[in-house]
C-alpha cells in the first residue's frame, strides 16, 4: 500500500516516502539513510535530538498517519547515548507512560514516558489514543545505518507482499505552544565569565533565555538568539569539572569519546558523519594546523599569528573537497570556524570562534574539547621547548548564540535550579580595582586602587550621583554589583556629609 506521509508538524525536517515504515535516525544525518532506500520503502525519515519535545511531535505526526505500521529507531552514536532521546522513544512503545506535572507546577499536566531519560507528551492527547498507537505500531531498534537499512528493506518487502491496513482514522489534537517572557537587553556584544565551563554555561543559558531575540529557524521552529557572545572560562581544572548531581547535557564517558573529534585526524568515525573538527585541523587542507601552531610558538612565543582555520572556502584547494566546492554550498557546514592561540604573561589562552552555536546542546562539549586542545598545545610546548606555561582562560565567541525552542522548558528548569546558586557564590574581585571612600575637607573623596593595591586615581565632590557617573565613565568595565555597592556607599557618605556625621565605609 503506497500512501504519502502527511506531516502536520516540522515538515521541513523530514524526508517523505510512500511506504509504511517510519524511520527515526537520531543524531545520524537522515540523508545518509534515505540515499540507501527507495521512496516506496519508507514513509518518513527524520532525526531526533531531544526527548523533551521532539518525541511529542513524532507522536502527533504518527497519529495523523495511521498507515504507518513499523517504526525503526536508529540509536547509533555517542550523541544518541548522551541525549537518551532514541531510547526514550523506544521506551514509550515498550514501557508506556504515566500522568505527570512538569516541575510540580499547577496547570502543567502532561504524560511522562517511563524511561530514565525525561520525555513528555502533551496531556491534550488522550490516554486511549496513545495506548492504541503503542499497540498498533511495531517498534524496532538498530545500532547502525547498515543494520537499519537491511531491516527496512526486509520489512518493506513483507509489507508489499501483505499490505497492512490503517489502524485508525487520521486524528489531530490542539497544540498549545508557550511564548517565552523576554526582558529588554542588548542584542549584540555580550561578555559572560565563569570559573568553570559548567558555571559559565548556566550564565550563558540564562542570558540568552531572558534577553534573546525570537527568530525563526530553517527547521520549522524558533530559537532565542544573541549576536556575538563572548564566554570566558578562567579556571577549568585539568580533569574537567562535572557538578554533582550532573546537570550538564553530557558526562565524562561522552567527553572521552568527543575529545578525539577535535584532537585526532580520523576522517570518519561512523556512517553519516561528513567530517570531524580533528580532520579539518589535522589534514583537510593538506597540513597539520595543530602542529603548525606548536612549531610557530616554539620559534616565536609572543606570536599573534598562531591561527587555525576550519572553514573551507573552496578556492581550488586540492586537499579539501575534490570538486573544490566551499562550505557555503553544503548543508551541515562547520559551526566552529577559527581558533587562535596566544601566550600572554606566561599563560596560554585559546579563543574559538563559532558562526553558529547551540548553547544548550553543544556548547559544553565544544568548550571542553577546545580546552583539551589548549592543554595539548601547552603540554607539547613544555615537552619540546623551554616554555612551561600556565593554562590561561578559554574564550569562545559565538556569533550566533541560540537556544532552540525544543529546549526552552528544560532551560527554564535548569535556570530555576542552578542560576540562583551560582549567583550566591559571590566573587568581589573586580578588574577595575577597588574604591576607598572617605570624607576629606568637606568633600567625598574616592581613591581608586588597582587589583595589586596601587592608587591610580582620586575622585572628589559632594554629589554622589556625579561621582558615580565619573567613576563609571572612567572605568566602563566595572562590574554591575560593584556599581550598586559604590552607589549605596556614596549615598551614605553624602548623608553623613550633610548631617556632619562621621563616615566609615561598610559601616
Amino acid at each position: 500500500m503506497q500512501k504519502k506521509y502527511v506531516p502536520l508538524y516540522k515538515p521541513n525536517q523530514l524526508i517523505l516516502g510512500t511506504g509504511q515504515i517510519a524511520v527515526v535516525s537520531g543524531w545520524i544525518d537522515k540523508g545518509a539513510i534515505a540515499k540507501k532506500l527507495e521512496p516506496e520503502e519508507f514513509a518518513v525519515i527524520g532525526q531526533l535530538y531531544s526527548a523533551i519535545s521532539g518525541i511529542n511531535y513524532i507522536i502527533r505526526n504518527l497519529l495523523y498517519n495511521p498507515h504507518v505500521r513499523h517504526l525503526v529507531i536508529v540509536n547509533a552514536t555517542e550523541e544518541d547515548n548522551n541525549s537518551g532521546a532514541a531510547k526514550c522513544l523506544l521506551h514509550f512503545f515498550r514501557h508506556g507512560f504515566e500522568p505527570h506535572k512538569r516541575n510540580n507546577a499547577p496547570d502543567s499536566d502532561c504524560w511522562k514516558i517511563i524511561s530514565k531519560t525525561v520525555g513528555y507528551i502533551d496531556k491534550e492527547i488522550p490516554f486511549e489514543n496513545l495506548q492504541r498507537l503503542r499497540e498498533s505500531i511495531e517498534c524496532h531498534e538498530k545500532i547502525s545505518i547498515t543494520e537499519a537499512v537491511t531491516l527496512i528493506k526486509e520489512l518493506a518487502k513483507k509489507v508489499e507482499k501483505t499490505p497492512e491496513p490503517e489502524w485508525a482514522t487520521p486524528i489531530t489534537f490542539p497544540l498549545i505552544e508557550t511564548v517565552p517572557t523576554i526582558f529588554p537587553g542588548e542584542r549584540y556584544g555580550h561578555r559572560i565569565e565563569g570559573k568553570t565551563i559548567a558555571e559559565t554555561w548556566v550564565k550563558l543559558v540564562h542570558r540568552i533565555k531572558t534577553t534573546g531575540v525570537l527568530r525563526p529557524t530553517g527547521y520549522d521552529g524558533q530559537w532565542q538568539e544573541l549576536i556575538n557572545v563572548m564566554a570566558v572560562v578562567t579556571n577549568e581544572p585539568a580533569d574537567f569539572y562535572f557538578p554533582q548531581p550532573n546537570y550538564l547535557p553530557m558526562d565524562r564517558q561522552y567527553l572521552e569519546q568527543y575529545i578525539p573529534y577535535i584532537l585526532d585526524d580520523v576522517p570518519y568515525y561512523r556512517e553519516g558523519i561528513k567530517y570531524t573538527y580533528g580532520q579539518r585541523l589535522r589534514s583537510w587542507f593538506g597540513r597539520d594546523q595543530i602542529e603548525q601552531v606548536i612549531e610557530k610558538l616554539i620559534k616565536e612565543i609572543d606570536a599573534d599569528s598562531a591561527v587555525m582555520n576550519i572553514w573551507d572556502s573552496g578556492c581550488g584547494n586540492l586537499f579539501s573537497r575534490p570538486d573544490g566546492a566551499s562550505d557555503h554550498e553544503f548543508p551541515g557546514s562547520p559551526c566552529l570556524n577559527h581558533i587562535w592561540v596566544r601566550v600572554v604573561d606566561e599563560e596560554i589562552l585559546l579563543t574559538g570562534t563559532f558562526r553558529s552555536n547551540d548553547i544548550f546542546g553543544a556548547w559544553p562539549a565544544n568548550a571542553m574539547g577546545l580546552r583539551a586542545l589548549q592543554q595539548h598545545i601547552r603540554d607539547q610546548l613544555a615537552r619540546r621547548s623551554k616554555y612551561d606555561l600556565k593554562m590561561g582562560p578559554l574564550i569562545t565567541i559565538s556569533q550566533s548564540a541560540h537556544l532552540y525552542d525544543n529546549t526552552w522548558e528544560t532551560v527554564d528548569q535548569l535556570i530555576a535550579e542552578q542560576y540562583p546558586q551560582i549567583c550566591r557564590k559571590k566573587d568581589y574581585s573586580d578588574p577595575a580595582g577597588t574604591f576607598l571612600i572617605e570624607l576629606v575637607n568637606g568633600q567625598i573623596e574616592v581613591q581608586q586602587q588597582s587589583p595589586i593595591g596601587e592608587t591610580v586615581f582620586r575622585y572628589s565632590g559632594s554629589n554622589p550621583l556625579q561621582l558615580a557617573t565619573q567613576i563609571c565613565n572612567a572605568s566602563p568595565a566595572i562590574l554591575p554589583l560593584h556599581i550598586a555597592y559604590l552607589s549605596i556607599e556614596l549615598q551614605k557618605a553624602s548623608e553623613c556629609l550633610k548631617a556632619n556625621h562621621h563616615y566609615i565605609q561598610d559601616k
